[in-house]
């Protein structure tokens, strides 16, 4: 598989290009060209971000170019706090970052015309509700509603893992692509479809959920309540799970060390610094994670044959000693012809491709009421 590409600029997208091709996607409305920013008047108009996660919430603030990030800011999710603080944090967020864009742009609060809100599902996005959110513990949530209502913007919501992949696609690694699976690994796995140039939703809005794609059917038990789930073994959360267990049955490691003898703060990221460091065990769980995503993705590969699978999240911080043997596995599984075509990459925009995608996503909708 082709190496992975330089990412490209963060700049006016031209028309023509395939940035232009993903605006007329998009459906960016009338004033709102690839080329240049959507104006009232002569002033650019900004949409805000949100991207949920069970670990952090992550918002900005674009202009409807999509040529720039603003204002974009993190905070830890707290969703064992409940969500009412949850939806509480997410609103202070947004009002705090209309405010630096503001004074960063000297722009006015008319100019700021709604929010795309990237959250875990399955949602049904048509009733703005999350559904079911294991990671989070929430069911049946207003969430487009609780948000919208309190900051007096339209909103959009959406998958994040669909945000993230339509972030990608719009400005970032899979830019160019016509046909691409987005793969975000977190505290859980989310995916996105986007099919010949459009984002795939399924019948019931709940497409693309490759975390619980069935790889072995008596396997480990996942949160959603199946066995065998690819979420109950590559996650993050999974990673730590695996290390714990192996250090529970007696194998030697530098990863006690690392955490402070803490087995509780064994994460994803510190068995990828134990691995650089060449500790066996740590070793041995990212190769095994690699072999359990690249099953999937070769069934994936078989399924849609797209020309480009992009991975985003901390997992690519494990770099080659993740991807060699990921392409090896999906190389092994996948038919010839699917592998030749795709091309596997990190994602390029490390911490806000939800954002991207999230007010690539408001463009897309349009909801009603903006003009």
């Amino acid at each position: 598989m082709p190496d992975t590409p330089a990412a490209p600029p963060r700049s006016a997208l031209p028309p023509g290009s395939p940035a232009d091709a993903v605006g007329r996607a998009l459906a960016i409305p009338a004033g709102a060209t690839p080329g240049g920013a959507a104006r009232v008047g002569a002033a650019e108009r900004y949409v805000v971000g949100v991207d949920l996660g069970g670990t952090n919430i992550v918002v900005g603030v674009m202009p409807t170019d999509g040529s720039r990030e603003l204002a974009v800011r993190a905070q830890p999710t707290r969703a064992d706090l409940g969500p009412e603080v949850v939806v509480d944090r997410i609103v202070q967020m947004i009002e705090d970052a209309i405010t630096i864009a503001r004074a960063e742009t000297g722009a006015r609060r008319e100019q700021f015309v709604g929010i795309g809100i990237g959250a875990p599902g399955p949602l049904d996005r048509e009733r703005g509700v999350v559904l079911v959110a294991p990671n989070l513990g929430w069911r049946d949530l207003p969430l487009r509603s609780l948000v919208s209502d309190r900051v007096g913007l339209e909103a959009t919501l959406d998958n994040d893992a669909n945000c993230a992949t339509l972030g990608e696609w719009w400005t970032g690694a899979a830019r160019g692509g016509r046909n691409v699976i987005g793969i975000t690994i977190g505290t859980g796995i989310g995916g996105g479809i986007i099919l010949d140039g459009r984002l795939y939703h399924g019948s019931s809005d709940v497409a693309g959920e490759i975390g619980h794609m069935t790889i072995d059917s008596t396997g480990r038990r996942c949160k959603c309540g199946n066995y065998g789930c690819l979420e109950a073994y590559a996650s993050g959360t999974a990673i730590a799970e695996r290390a714990r267990e192996a250090l529970e049955v007696g194998e030697d490691s530098l990863l006690p060390e690392l955490a402070g003898g803490r087995m509780d703060r064994i994460t994803a990221a510190l068995v990828y610094e134990a691995s650089e460091r060449g500790d066996a065990l740590a070793r041995e769980i990212v190769r095994d994670t690699a072999r359990f995503l690249g099953a999937g993705i070769a069934n994936l590969l078989n399924t849609f044959n797209p020309d480009v699978v992009v991975i985003a999240g901390g997992v690519t911080q494990a770099g080659e000693a993740l991807f060699g043997p990921l392409n090896a596995e999906v190389r092994r599984r996948a038919f010839r012809p699917a592998v030749e075509a795709c091309r596997i990459v990190p994602g390029t925009l490390p911490g806000s491709a939800g954002v991207v995608g999230a007010v690539a996503t408001f463009l897309q909708t349009r909801p009603a009421g903006w003009q």
